[in-house]
């Protein structure tokens, strides 16, 4: 075996996976960490998604199929569908994109290869890049990706309360009580989750504009649907301090170094 480059676990450039064959991402750290913490640190994805990942059985460590709960050092043949994960360079710049996702294009990236309008895919951005956060398929508007793992995790904490504003427009004009009763929050949308109160304001009789701080799955629809209305189009249009204006559906822009660092600032997340 060649020679194997010492890096810091917690490094900021990314991890890309290589070709079958290629030389294989290899940390050495003094202890053994759980396997998504040590997926999302190498930039491969959040550790939600290498939970969703381990979880369908596509990670393998030294040819053998991982579980959740592992434990790695990182001097271990770890794969992603059968493709070995190496380090970038450590000169490779963190990088943030701002994309108008399409309705059609599916933001997961667990299925990719299988779902033929993936993200990633339709961004076609050179570098491996992953969503932060999801967008549902049937939705339009914002969503950003990167490849720096910590920017995901750092991002989707819920703790910090992010906020995200979408144009609804629902099938029939909708009166003023229900969307008190949306804004007042503690509507039972899950068996085990209520919505909490969130920022409405009217634009049209049957459209509004909402603003969440939370990530339940399909929560504008849910809510929606608990008072018998169907939601017929649904576009995010902020992601905390970043806007859709100026980009055109299916295009994205390369975020500057002011507006990473106001979304650090945003996040709580230091360097």
């Amino acid at each position: 075996m060649g020679f194997v480059r010492k890096i810091p676990l917690f490094q900021t450039g990314p991890a890309q996976l290589s070709d079958a064959g290629s030389c294989v991402f290899r940390v050495f750290m003094e202890e053994a960490i759980r396997i998504n913490k040590y997926l999302s640190a190498s930039g491969v994805c959040s550790r939600r998604e290498a939970d969703r990942y381990l979880s369908a059985g596509r990670i393998t460590v030294d040819g053998k199929v991982a579980s959740p709960g592992d434990r790695i050092t990182g001097c271990e043949k770890i794969c992603l569908d059968g493709q070995e994960i190496k380090a970038n360079p450590d000169d490779v710049k963190q990088v943030i994109l701002a994309f108008y996702k399409e309705v059609g294009t599916v933001t997961s990236t667990v299925d990719q290869g299988k779902e033929h309008n993936n993200i990633v895919d339709a961004v076609g951005y050179p570098e491996r890049v992953y969503p932060i956060g999801r967008l549902d398929k049937d939705s339009e508007g914002l969503i950003l990706l990167t490849n720096d793992g910590s920017m995901v995790n750092g991002l989707l904490r819920a703790r910090y309360g992010h906020e995200k504003e979408y144009e609804v427009t629902v099938d029939r004009p909708i009166p003023d009580d229900v969307l008190e009763k949306m804004r007042k929050g503690g509507l039972q949308l899950l068996e085990d989750r209520k919505s909490r109160p969130c920022k409405i304001t009217r634009t049209g009789k049957n459209t509004y504009n909402c603003i969440l701080t939370e990530g339940m799955n399909r929560e504008i629809r849910r809510m929606a649907e608990y008072f018998g209305y169907t939601v017929t189009k649904l576009k995010r249009i902020r992601f905390m301090t970043i806007t859709l204006e100026g980009l055109e559906p299916g295009k994205y822009r390369v975020l500057s170094d002011a507006e990473v660092q106001a979304l650090r600032d945003a996040a709580g997340i230091q360097q």
